[in-house]
């Protein structure tokens, strides 16, 4: 079963062909997802990683902190996504 990890403080440059050149070290990488502002589409520094959960759990230890063009890697294990509005009361 695959592991989806959030992979924060990127540096705008990274290309998901790196990031996945960095995980790959540590098992085969399922995919690599960059996210990227709507209206500009430049990177908002943060990525999401699907790899093996063993690992995931192998890369998360070993790359978290990890300097990455000058930027120390913060990678945990990504949280499914809250409900972000749309159901909110309606304000008085």
């Amino acid at each position: 079963m695959d592991k989806r990890m959030f992979v924060g403080n990127l540096p705008f440059s990274t290309t998901e062909d790196e990031i996945r050149q960095l995980f790959e070290k540590h098992g085969a990488v399922t995919s690599v997802k960059i996210i990227t502002n709507r209206e500009t589409g430049r990177s908002r520094g943060f990525a999401f990683v699907e790899m093996e959960a063993s690992a995931a759990d192998n890369a998360m230890k070993a790359l978290n902190g990890t300097d990455l063009g000058g930027r120390p890697l913060k990678i945990d294990e990504a949280k499914e996504r809250e409900n972000r509005g749309g159901d909110r009361p309606p304000r008085q």
